[in-house]
């Protein structure tokens, strides 16, 4: 199944960016099911956000029901692990939002400082493949002129 099929695309750099598929307007109760149809991954995964208390849907005769901030906090949980952060990291980030929105600041200055940190390290991950491809295409080069003097 193609990253668009699964409710999602490449940005220019070719990483998948995880994007729900439109829900009905209006609506702020979803089903297990249909959220996991809308954002392209499967109940148990969802379920496993639940388990490590990431999201906390109300149950209803049995059934987990999930509101518009349950749908949102899911949201923002793809979207983390799609760029490499932990669970920890993410249960923080969420953390500070509050109840009602009251650490909003804090959260977005939490993102600034931990979205610095990954650059800089991707950065210098990118600094040292670029020298290693250099290595390779010196020692590749030799080699071709060693099998052209055989």
């Amino acid at each position: 199944m193609s990253q668009a099929d699964q409710g999602g695309r490449a940005d220019s750099g070719g990483v998948a960016v995880i994007e729900p598929r439109p829900a009905e307007e209006g609506r702020d109760l979803f089903g297990i099911a249909e959220l996991a149809e809308e954002f392209g991954i499967t109940t148990r995964t969802i379920r496993f956000y639940e388990n490590k208390d990431l999201i906390h849907p109300a149950r209803v005769n049995g059934a987990r029901v999930y509101t518009r901030r349950d749908r949102a906090r899911l949201a923002l949980i793809l979207r983390a692990k799609a760029i490499g952060s932990t669970l920890a990291q993410i249960r923080h980030f969420l953390d500070l939002y509050g109840e009602h929105g009251e650490g909003q600041k804090s959260q977005l200055e939490y993102v600034v400082s931990e979205s610095g940190k990954a650059i800089e390290e991707l950065e210098r991950k990118r600094a040292m493949i670029d020298d290693t491809l250099g290595e390779l295409h010196a020692i590749r080069k030799t080699c071709i002129d060693c099998l052209k003097e055989l």
